[in-house]
This record gives structure tokens, sequence and C-alpha cells, in this order.
């Protein structure tokens, strides 16, 4: 009873706020001094029936008082005036509100909202109780859930989806803060590529708006010391102090009344910071360097220029969008968000030993992406370049457009993403180009916030990988979890990958059918040592024990153990957080 009572305080003020604020229509009237009403007349069969009372007005016995003439308290008048409004003391409860006189541009509705702080209860009993003329609300998770700066508001106690609201868009008229590739769906959804992270997935980055367009700018910087097979248990490991790197600009505005542009680049000074050789990785292999040299043990540097994309949406209805998404260079419909941009991995600097079985097509030169979304389900399928990334880091290679990739996502609750996809490369190794791979993932990611808001929330992934086709038949799994408290973070990953001979460049010593068995646990754990201008700066330390195949015992030793320390220069929590988390702008807790 105290929650309703509370509730009702809540819409009552905000109702009488509404009205002071939006007054328009009829012209102003002198007040008139208050007179007697006049006695009642005798209802006779001639006389038309009684007006049925507002909505606004308590039911009565009593007949209806004459028109406007008086100015009563505590009761707004039902011709708006366009002074301003009386004083309230006390308003009785409302349960139902009708905003048909209230014709509030969006401009208005966006300026309105700002500095307002909003509990979980009340946001959520206004998109059931409220009723928006020409506006239906239904609790489907497939709708637009978007805020404005200035409002603080902690999702976390909300059972529902945070893809509420659709029928008060606030992305219109403000710069399109929505998804990057719907007008319906909450911008959390954003993963890389065409991908999707779970609603309740938190962000970081700076967002600006300049116009018509919404700004934002993600990426990492690693200051890191590597240590790979730490008490030299085999002949395999090595040391480096290096430097990983990613940056991200994207832009995106609305266009017209359905549609949706966005634009996107990105850049990695990785072989600038750690050398054409990339940074030491046991059981690591994929890609070249030095003049065809096979990469083995380390994990290849990205390419200067990693994403220049396009895409553009048409929003059939609120539940069905279409999307186009052209790219030189970019990620096909191939896994889930690749690594870098998993939360689930935020805070580990390392590549997944799985990456060129689950996520490695996230750098590919030539892309074409068809896709269809219907609710929480979205279909797509990609054209692109099979051939991976050559070993000069710094050109564009050339689009060949020879393969072809399909997605199914889906997006249960604002909890959990789904996906499977299937791709068909054609000749992605440049050092075994007669043989082409089939690859297939699936995956499970999850999100969940913790109590108290800010920056604090639980994130994990579930990710299954195949490489089939010639003679590559081998899997790949990862399950990872990041717990992050505020400043302190403990995260976790156990990685199973199956390796050939000649991934490990061991083709003269074993059968070239023969696949070996790798097992990888790494623990670790992350402080944020200070923030400044929105921005983070963590110091981490991670271990890695590795169970490698009995036949790789005698070069990499029986358990290798491998560490590192880093600082990591990150942009702040820019929706996913509340005050407390100190990030600027944008601060949401889904």
């Amino acid at each position: 009873m105290k929650r309703i009572f509370t509730l009702s305080i809540f819409l009552s003020f905000g109702f009488m706020t509404a009205f002071a604020q939006h007054e328009h229509h009829a012209p102003a009237k002198k007040e008139t001094k208050k007179t007697a009403a006049p006695a009642p007349k005798k209802k006779t069969s001639a006389e038309p029936a009684k007006p049925k009372p507002s909505k606004l007005q308590p039911i009565k016995d009593k007949p209806a008082p004459p028109p406007a003439k008086t100015h009563r308290k505590n009761q707004p008048s039902a011709t708006p005036k366009t002074h301003a409004a009386p004083k309230v003391k006390a308003t009785p409860p409302v349960t139902h509100q009708d905003h048909s006189q209230h014709h509030m541009p969006v401009a208005d509705s966006a300026g309105k909202h700002q500095g307002h702080q909003m509990t979980p209860q009340d946001s959520l009993n206004q998109s059931k109780a409220s009723s928006h003329e020409g506006h239906t609300m239904p609790m489907d998770t497939a709708k637009g859930h978007q805020h404005h700066p200035g409002m603080h508001m902690n999702h976390g106690a909300m059972a529902s989806d945070t893809t509420q609201h659709a029928g008060m868009n606030h992305s219109m008229g403000m710069g399109g803060m929505s998804h990057a590739f719907s007008r319906n769906l909450p911008m959390n959804r954003n993963g890389s590529g065409t991908s999707w992270h779970p609603d309740a997935t938190p962000m970081y980055g700076y967002m600006k708006h300049a116009g018509d367009w919404m700004l934002m700018f993600h990426g990492q910087l690693w200051l890191r010391y590597n240590r790979q097979d730490i008490f030299d248990k085999g002949s395999r490991g090595d040391s480096q102090l290096d430097a990983p790197n990613w940056f991200m600009g994207m832009a995106q505005r609305e266009v017209g009344k359905r549609g949706l542009l966005r634009l996107s680049v990105m850049l990695s000074l990785d072989e600038l910071t750690m050398g054409d050789r990339g940074y030491p990785l046991l059981f690591q292999s994929g890609e070249t360097y030095g003049g065809g040299k096979r990469l083995v043990d380390r994990q290849h540097p990205h390419d200067l220029f990693s994403e220049i994309s396009v895409g553009y949406t048409h929003m059939v209805n609120e539940n069905v969008d279409v999307y186009g998404f052209l790219g030189y260079p970019a990620e096909p419909v191939i896994g889930p968000p690749v690594f870098m941009h998993r939360i689930s991995a935020f805070n580990n600097p390392e590549s997944p030993l799985g990456h060129h079985w689950q996520d490695a097509t996230h750098i590919t030169f030539g892309v074409a992406t068809l896709g269809f979304r219907y609710k929480n389900f979205k279909l797509e399928g990609s054209n692109f370049t099979g051939r991976e990334p050559d070993e000069n880091r710094y050109d564009f290679d050339k689009a060949r457009f020879d393969s072809y990739a399909a997605r199914l996502s889906y997006n249960p609750t604002e909890n959990w993403a789904l996906q499977v996809s299937r791709g068909w490369l054609k000749s992605p190794e440049s050092l075994e180009p007669e043989e082409d791979v089939t690859r297939t993932t699936a995956s499970a990611l999850y999100s969940r916030p913790l109590a108290g808001g800010g920056d604090r929330y639980f994130t994990s992934a579930l990710i299954w990988g195949f490489n089939g086709g010639g003679h590559h038949q081998e899997h790949s799994a990862i399950a990872e979890a990041n717990l992050q408290m505020d400043k302190t973070a403990v995260y976790g990953r156990y990685e199973y990958v199956q390796k050939t001979p000649g991934e490990l460049d061991l083709a003269s010593q074993f059968d070239h059918h023969e696949v070996f068995d790798v097992h990888a646990l790494t623990l670790g754990t992350s402080q944020r040592v200070a923030n400044f201008a929105n921005t983070y700066l963590t110091l981490g330390v991670q271990a890695t024990v590795f169970a490698p195949d009995k036949l790789l015992k005698p070069l990499y030793g029986k358990t290798p153990v491998s560490g590192e320390i880093y600082l990591r220069l990150n942009p702040g929590l820019m929706m996913g957080g509340s005050k407390k988390s100190g990030a600027s702008g944008m601060e949401h807790q889904h």
C-alpha cells in the first residue's frame, strides 16, 4: 500500500507539473469575482442529458458547476489557460492521465526532462498508465527505450525488458539515441558489426550531439608487460612490453520518418606499439609476418583500418526493420560480438585461443550484409571476402566477395543474447590457398546489473566455434565472465581449442591429420585507480594456466603458466551506470 500511495503522489505531481508547463491553445482570460452558483433546474424530458464528467474531475452526485467563470483551487480548468497555473496544495490520486489536450512538441518533451530523477517503479508505471494521444504502449521487448542526458534512471529493479516505451521514442529530435540498426531498439544492444548484445549490457564511451547527428567514441589503450611461460617449463615462451589498442568512432542520424543512417570507423595502432609479430600468447596461431612466415604462439596485430562502414535501416513499423550494411573493411555475420567489444571480456587484454574459430572475421576487406528484424528475432546474410588480412597492416587488401554467411539472432529477454551462424569461407589462409573452411558458431551472452546501480554488473559468454572443410575438423569453446563492482573487477576465462600440427608449425614432426587438445584457464582482477573527464585508468593483473595435449608437453611443458600486469585507459561508463559511477552525460543502469 505504501508503494501504491507513493506512486499516486508522484503521478499526480507529474500531471500537475506537465499541466502548468504546457498550457496553451486558449487565449488568456481575466479572472472574475466568485459568484454564487444558480439553483439547479428541475430536469424535464425535453432537456438534454448531462455531459459525462471529465476524467480529471471526481464523479459527484451534484450537478456540474457552471462554465469556467470561477477560478477553483486544486483543480485544473478543462480549458487550458496561457497564464501561470495556480499553486496547488494537494491533488487526489490519479491512476490514469488523459493527455489528449496536451499537444507537446518533441523538442519540448525532450527539454522538459532535463534534470528529472525518476525511480524504476515510476518509469515502469508511467509507461503502463499514461495514455498519450495517438500513442499505444504495449509491453514488448522490441520497443525503443531511450532517455535523455540528465535523467539518471536506475532500471536494475525492473523485471520487464529495457526496450519499452516505443510510444514515447525520445530519440526523435535528439539526434537518434537508439540502436545503430533500429529506431525501436535500445542502444545497449549494439555489438560489433551488426551483432547483438543483451539489452542490459553497459556501454563505455563518449557521446555528443551535433545537430541531427549523434556522435560516439569507444576505445581502449593498454600499457602491459606480458610474460608467457613464466617458469620456463617449455621452449615456446616469450615476454614483451607492449600497448594493444583500438579506437572506434560512430555517427548516426535519423533520416525522414523511418530511416536511420549509421557511419563507423575503427582504427588500431597495434603494429606501431607491438611490432609486426604482435604479442606473445602460447598456443595462439593465425596469419603471417615477415614475408609469409607463420605466426605461432603469438597474436597478430590488427590492421590500421579495422572498419570503415556505412549502414542504412528502414523501419517498416515498430516490430519490423530491414537494413543494409557495407564495409571495407568490416565484419560479416559470423559469430557473436568480437572479443574486443564483449563486456564479458572487457578486462582481459588477450585474444581468445579460439579466435580463428569464432570471430576472426571481424576485419574483412569487403562486406555486404542484408538483415531483417522481427521483434527480438533477426535474420541476416553476408557476401564477403574469405581471405584474412595480409601482413601489411597499413594497406587495403583486395575485395573478393567470394564467401557467404548467415546468422540468426534472438534476444528473449533484456539479459540474454543468443545467436547461431555459419560461414562458407573461400581460402581464408594465405599459406593454405587451396583450402576452404566452413565455420559454424553458436553463442549465449548474459548481462545483469547488480544491486546499487553504478558501474556494477555481471556479464558472461558461452561460445562454440567449429572449423570444417578439407582436413579441418576442429572445435573450440570458451566460457568467460566478468564481475564488475564499481572500481574493482574479478574476471575469468576457460578455453578449449583443437589445433593441428600445421597451425603450431609442427608439420614436420607430426602427421598433418593429428589434432591436439589444448585447455587454458585465466583468472584476473583489476582496480580503477583514477577517473578524470569521464575517463578511467585501471590497474590489472592476470594469470593463465595451460593444459596442453600430452604430445605437446615436451615443447610446452606439463602446465605452463603465463601472467601479465597492465594499465588500461578507456572512456568511462556512458550507459549502464548511475551518478555513483561518475560517468557524465548518459548515465543509465539497465
